[in-house]
C-alpha cells in the first residue's frame, strides 16, 4: 500500500498542476470562440434584416423603424440595435443602446478585441455591419449583444474541467495501484517458483489455453444446418432491402444507377427497346455526320444507358446507318466516348409505312392525345404493327446474355412487345414505360384491337406512366375491356397468373446539365443568338422548342403572340418569338397540313406587325442539343403550350439551362410537367387572351421573382432527375425479382388466390 501511495501522490500533484495551468487557457479559448460566434451571429442578423429595414428606410417612417427594431430586440441575447445613415446622422436605436456608441465613432468597434464594451451591469459585444442601400449608401447597422452568458459558460467549463481531471486522477490512480499490486505479487510469485525450480523445465499449470484454430471450430450439427442457411439468407435479404431503401434517399446520379445494377440487380444485362434511335448516321456528301434526334424519349434515356451500359435496340433510319454497323448490326455509341451498344433493326418501306406512320402515328398517337385529330385504323397497318413487334422481340432474345434480362420497353410503338418477350423469356423482368397520355376507357375502346394492346402491355412486370391520372385510366381500361384481376389498392393487374404493377414514374432529365450545354456564359449566349438572327442587342425574345406536331400547340402559341401585340402595342418591334420546330412525320397528311398552317400563320403575323424586328422567327430545321440550350439561355421566356402531353421535357430543360436563375417558364396546364412545376406561369393554351397576358407577365416580371421561381423549380429537377426516374423503376424491379424467388407457402385451403408480392410504391 505504501508503494502504491508513492506512485499516486505525485501523480495527483502533477494532475492538479496541469489543471491549474489549463484553466486560464480554457477561459481564453472560450472567450475567443464566443467572440467569433457573436461576430458570426451579428452577420447573420444583419443579412436577415437588410431587406425589411431597407423597405422601412425608403418610407422614411421613424416609427416604423423603431417598431421593427423593438420586435427584433426581443431576443434575450440581443441587448440593443441601432442604425446610422451617415457618420454625421443621428443614431436611430432602441432605448437600451449604451451612450458610448455614436455615429461619428463607429470605427472603434470594428476590431474583435475592441468590440467588447464593459459596463457595470456586465460586458456587451458591439458589432457594426454595413447596410448599403440605394437611399443610404453609407448606412451602418449596430448590433449590441449581452455577454453575461459568457461568464456562466466559463464557470461551467471550469467545473467540467475540474470534474474531468478529478475523474482522470481517480482512474489513473486506481489503475496504478492495481498494476503495482499485480506486479509486486508477480515478482514475489516468480521468485518463489524460481527457488522451487518451477518454470525452468515445464510450463506453469495456470497459463490460459490457446484460442482454437479455424479448422478446429466445430460446425453446427446437421439438423441445424438448414436453419443456419435460412438465417444467413434472411440476413442477406434484410441487408439488401435496407440498402435499396437507403439508396432512394441519396442524390441520384449515374453512380447511383450503377450501384443498383451491380448491387441490387447484380450486374445483369440491361436492354432498352425504342423505335427512335439515340444516334443517327447521315451521309453528307463524302463524309458521315452523326445526329441526335429531337426527342424527349432520347433525352431521358440516353443518360441512363451512358450510366448503365448494355444494349439499345432501335430502328435504323439514317442514310449511313448500315455503313457503320458490324456483322451483328451493332455500333458503339456515343461516338466520342462509347459507353453502350446500339443494335439496329431494319424495316422495309412497307413495314415502316404500316407500323410507324400508319398504326402508331395515325392511329394510337391521335387516339391517346386529345388534339381533335381523328385516329385512323387499317387492318393492313395492324398486321405490320404485329410483325414489327415480333421482329423486335426476336432482337431482344438474340441480344439477351441470360435467361432473365432486364428489358426496358419504351412507348406506344411496342404495345405488343412485353407479352412477346414474356412468352420467349419467362424469367425476364420487363419494364414498360408509356411516354404519351393514356385516355379514358371510352376513348381507347375506339381502337378495334384495344383488348390486344392492353393484353400485350400486361406482359410487363412493371408498367409506368407519367401521372396518376394516366395510371387510373389504364386500370379502368383493363377493368372494362379484358378478363383480369385488378387490385385498385396496390394498383396491380393479374392476368394468366402473371402480375403487372402499374405505377407512376414522372420522367425527367439528367442533372446537372453537362458542361457542353451550359458552359457558354449567358451573356455570350444572349449576344450571339441576337446577332445570329439579326435582332437588336436589347431585343426581348421568347423561345419554343418542339417537334412540328399538331399536339404541341404551335398555332395557339403564335395566336397568343399576335394577341400580345394587340393588347400591349409597346412590345411591337421589341419582342420576337423564336420557334424551333424539328421536322416530324412529313409523310402523314395531317402533319403536312399542320406544317403549312404554321408557316402561313407566322407569315401573316409578321406581315401585320412588320418593323425593325420580326414578330415570329420560325426555324423548321434540326438543332443539336447544345444549340437548343444556347437559345434557352438567351431567352427572356420559354413558352411550352402543348395541347396534350405526357410530361414535356422541354420545360425541364429550360429550367435546367438557367443557372443564372433568370427567365420565365410559361407552361400549358395539359402537360404532366405542370403538376411538378407550379412555380411556372401555368396557362390554358386554348385561351388566347390568358396566354397573351401570361407573355406580358413574363416579360415584365421582376428579376427577384424570376430568381425565386427558378430556384424552386431547379431544386425539384435536381432531386427528381432522370436517374431517379430510372432508379425507382429498377429498385421496384429488383424487389420484385427477389420476391419472385421466394417459394409459395400454402397456409390452408381457404379457396382464396395466393397473395402476390408487389413492388413498393413510388
Amino acid at each position: 500500500m505504501r508503494l502504491s501511495l508513492r506512485f499516486v501522490l505525485p501523480l495527483l500533484l502533477i494532475l492538479a498542476a496541469i489543471a491549474y495551468v489549463v484553466a486560464p487557457l480554457v477561459d481564453e479559448l472560450t472567450l475567443r470562440w464566443s467572440l467569433r460566434d457573436l461576430d458570426a451571429r451579428s452577420t447573420v442578423i444583419a443579412k436577415a434584416v437588410e431587406e425589411p429595414l431597407e423597405d422601412a428606410l425608403v418610407t422614411g417612417s421613424s416609427n416604423k423603424i423603431m417598431t421593427f427594431f423593438s420586435r427584433i430586440s426581443q431576443d434575450e441575447r440581443l441587448y440593443a440595435i441601432g442604425y446610422c445613415a451617415t457618420p454625421q446622422a443621428k443614431l436611430q436605436a432602441t432605448r437600451s443602446v449604451p451612450a458610448e456608441i455614436r455615429c461619428n465613432d463607429l470605427e472603434r468597434w470594428n476590431a474583435p478585441r475592441g468590440s467588447v464594451l464593459h459596463l457595470p451591469k456586465g460586458p456587451l459585444h458591439v458589432a457594426v455591419r454595413p447596410l448599403v442601400g440605394e437611399t443610404h449608401p453609407e448606412g451602418r447597422l449596430i448590433l449590441v449583444q449581452d455577454m453575461n452568458f459568457l461568464e456562466r459558460r466559463s464557470q461551467e467549463t471550469r467545473r467540467y474541467l475540474f470534474y474531468f481531471f478529478l475523474g482522470l486522477a481517480a482512474a489513473v490512480s486506481l489503475i496504478t495501484v492495481i498494476i503495482a499490486q499485480l506486479s509486486w505479487r508477480g515478482w514475489v510469485a516468480g521468485t518463489r517458483a524460481l527457488l522451487r525450480g518451477e518454470g525452468l523445465l515445464r510450463q506453469p499449470v495456470t497459463s490460459p489455453p490457446a484460442p482454437p484454430k479455424a479448422s478446429e471450430i466445430v460446425p453446427p450439427a446437421p439438423e441445424f444446418r438448414p436453419i443456419a442457411r435460412d438465417l444467413q439468407r434472411l440476413i442477406r435479404d434484410l441487408e439488401a432491402e435496407r440498402a435499396a431503401r437507403d439508396e432512394s434517399q441519396l442524390t441520384w446520379a449515374p453512380e447511383t444507377l450503377r450501384a443498383i445494377l451491380h448491387g441490387e440487380l447484380r450486374g445483369e444485362d440491361v436492354i432498352v427497346v425504342s423505335n427512335r434511335e439515340p444516334y443517327i448516321h447521315q451521309r453528307k456528301g463524302d463524309h458521315i455526320e452523326v445526329q441526335r434526334p429531337a426527342s424527349g424519349l432520347v433525352t431521358a434515356l440516353e443518360p441512363i444507358m451512358r450510366a448503365c451500359s448494355g444494349v439499345w435496340i432501335a430502328t435504323g433510319t439514317g442514310s449511313a446507318d448500315r455503313d457503320v454497323v458490324d456483322t451483328r448490326d451493332r455500333v458503339a455509341v456515343p461516338p466520342d466516348k462509347p459507353a453502350y451498344q446500339l443494335r439496329r433493326v431494319w424495316m422495309t418501306p412497307e413495314e415502316e409505312a404500316g407500323y410507324y406512320y400508319g398504326f402508331s402515328n395515325e392511329g394510337l398517337w391521335p387516339l391517346c392525345h386529345i388534339a381533335h385529330v381523328r385516329p385512323i385504323f387499317r387492318s393492313g397497318d395492324w398486321a405490320h404493327y404485329v410483325a414489327a413487334n415480333r421482329k423486335f422481340a426476336d432482337a431482344v432474345v438474340s441480344e439477351s446474355k441470360t435467361r432473365d434480362p432486364i428489358v426496358l420497353v419504351q412507348d406506344y410503338h411496342f404495345a405488343l412487345l412485353p407479352r412477346m418477350i414474356r412468352e420467349a423469356l419467362p424469367d425476364a423482368t420487363v419494364i414498360t414505360f408509356w411516354h404519351i397520355p393514356w385516355p379514358n376507357p371510352e376513348s381507347f375502346a375506339i381502337c378495334p384491337w384495344a383488348a390486344d394492346i392492353v393484353s400485350g402491355l400486361l406482359g410487363s412486370s412493371i408498367l409506368g406512366f407519367h401521372t396518376q391520372y394516366h395510371v387510373n385510366n389504364f386500370v379502368d381500361t383493363v377493368d372494362r375491356l379484358i378478363e383480369a384481376r385488378v387490385d385498385r389498392e396496390a394498383f396491380t393487374v393479374s392476368q394468366g397468373g402473371k402480375l403487372t404493377a402499374v405505377r407512376r414514374y414522372p420522367i425527367s432529365i439528367a442533372w446537372p446539365p453537362s458542361e457542353e450545354m451550359v458552359g457558354k456564359p449567358v451573356a455570350d449566349c444572349r449576344s450571339h443568338i441576337r446577332e445570329l438572327n439579326g435582332l437588336p442587342p436589347d431585343q426581348a425574345i421568347g423561345v419554343g422548342v418542339d417537334r412540328l406536331d399538331y399536339t404541341k400547340g404551335i398555332l395557339e402559341r403564335f395566336l397568343a403572340v399576335e394577341r400580345l401585340f394587340d393588347l400591349n402595342p409597346q412590345w411591337i418591334g421589341r419582342f420576337t418569338f423564336i420557334q424551333i420546330a424539328a421536322p416530324s412525320r412529313a409523310s402523314i397528311d395531317d402533319y403536312r397540313n399542320h406544317h403549312d398552317a404554321v408557316v402561313a400563320l407566322a407569315e401573316r403575323i409578321n406581315a401585320r406587325f412588320s418593323g425593325a424586328a420580326p414578330a415570329i422567327l420560325l426555324k423548321v430545321e434540326h438543332h443539336e442539343p447544345w444549340q437548343v440550350y444556347e437559345y434557352y439561355r438567351a431567352a427572356e421566356l420559354c413558352f411550352v403550350g402543348s395541347l396534350h402531353d405526357g410530361m414535356n421535357l422541354v420545360a425541364k430543360e429550360f429550367v435546367a439551362s438557367r443557372d443564372d436563375e433568370r427567365g420565365v417558364l410559361v407552361l400549358s396546364q395539359f402537360t404532366g410537367a405542370s403538376r411538378e412545376l407550379p412555380e411556372s406561369v401555368v396557362v390554358n393554351p386554348y385561351d388566347v387572351d390568358q396566354c397573351a397576358a401570361a407573355l406580358h407577365v413574363a416579360l415584365t416580371m421582376p428579376e427577384q421573382e424570376q430568381a425565386d421561381r427558378m430556384r424552386l423549380m431547379r431544386g425539384l429537377i435536381a432531386e427528381f432527375n432522370v436517374y431517379r426516374w430510372a432508379g425507382r423503376m429498377l429498385l421496384d424491379a429488383a424487389l420484385m425479382r427477389r420476391r419472385s424467388k421466394l417459394p409459395d407457402t400454402p397456409v390452408g385451403n381457404t379457396g382464396a388466390p395466393p397473395a402476390v408480392p408487389t413492388p413498393s410504391p413510388t
